[in-house]
């Protein structure tokens, strides 16, 4: 069997080879696994490789995208439901998490999940135990489940947006990727495969980046992390196949990125009268919450804190997001 890992999930830095480990070593049972991280890390990839990884590589691997899941049709994708069971089931139909029997099934966007279906769900992860919409008895159903988020869930349960008891049975197995700026070394080594990747699979010739570019690629933010730099590979390789890319090819928006960063080093000048040090780390945390929508995990690394760092402020100062 091919190493799905080393394939597709590629990188040597110390916090995403830590996730990797810990990925493999949980491919290996039937745990459910809660998949973190910002948009365009690669989470589905992750997802993908624990199946191709565990016993049940030779079973189906079905994704949903529960943001895309209309309320009223989210508990029939995902559990079927009989002919006649409500206005348009003409037909008897097969839910998600039956087809993947014998597999895997991959929750993209967990949280988007309906408060009424999350009581369903917990009760398949608690017995295995399924049950058609129009149908009287229940199935037992060998399905593993594992599921992904960009939000943060904890913050969702203690606003009521999320099952208490669904987000801890989720939890068995946290595995939070690492966004591309926290990993900045592996930039290189990702900049030239999917280049020469799109390369073979365009017919066009690779060109070459000089280090003054690279350099100012690790600068780069990488809101977007592994997919935005993907995409930012095949825009170069359409428009400078086989050439020498020097910092001027680059997008205005790798210039911009330099220029911000010059300017927050002169941003903060201590005033003449001083400052209430207290209330600027609390419109701070304030702020940091407010740009990432109640995200704590994301407010924490704009704060540049750890998560649990960041929670003691919260409730050393009673801060409400």
């Amino acid at each position: 069997m091919s190493d799905f890992f080393e394939k597709k999930l590629l990188g040597n830095s110390g916090e995403f080879a830590t996730i990797i480990r810990a990925a493999r070593l949980t491919a290996m049972t039937d745990a459910t696994v809660l998949i973190l991280g910002e948009t365009g890390t690669g989470k589905e990839l992750l997802a993908k490789a624990i199946h191709q990884h565990s016993r049940r590589a030779q079973g189906q691997f079905i994704t949903i995208n529960c943001a895309a899941l209309p309320e009223s049709l989210a508990e029939s994708e995902l559990f079927g439901h009989r002919k006649g069971a409500f206005t348009g089931a003409i037909a008897d139909q097969q839910g998600r998490i039956q087809a993947a029997h014998g597999g895997s099934l991959f929750l993209d966007e967990i949280g988007e999940l309906p408060l009424t279906i999350q009581a369903k769900l917990l009760r398949f992860l608690e017995n295995g135990e399924c049950q058609k919409i129009g149908q009287t008895c229940v199935e037992k159903i060998d399905t593993r489940i594992l599921v992904a988020t960009n939000r943060d869930l904890h913050a969702q349960m203690q606003k009521g947006e999320f099952r208490q008891d669904l987000y801890y049975r989720l939890n068995i197995v946290p595995l939070e990727l690492p966004p591309l700026r926290k990993r900045i070394d592996d930039l290189e080594l990702l900049l030239q495969t999917f280049t020469k990747k799109l390369a073979q699979r365009h017919q066009l010739s690779t060109p070459h980046y000089t280090k003054a570019t690279i350099k100012l690629l690790r600068r780069h933010t990488w809101g977007g992390n592994i997919r935005e730099l993907h995409n930012f590979c095949e825009r170069m390789l359409i428009f400078f196949s086989g050439k020498t890319i020097e910092p001027d090819h680059l997008p205005l928006e790798f210039h911009a990125d330099k220029t911000i960063k010059l300017h927050h080093t002169n941003k903060f000048n201590l005033p003449e009268t001083g400052i209430d040090l207290k209330e600027l780390e609390i419109e701070m945390i304030r702020q940091a919450l407010r740009k990432t929508y109640g995200n704590r995990s994301q407010a924490a690394r704009l704060l540049g804190l750890t998560r649990d760092t960041l929670l003691y402020r919260i409730k050393k100062y009673a801060i409400l997001d």
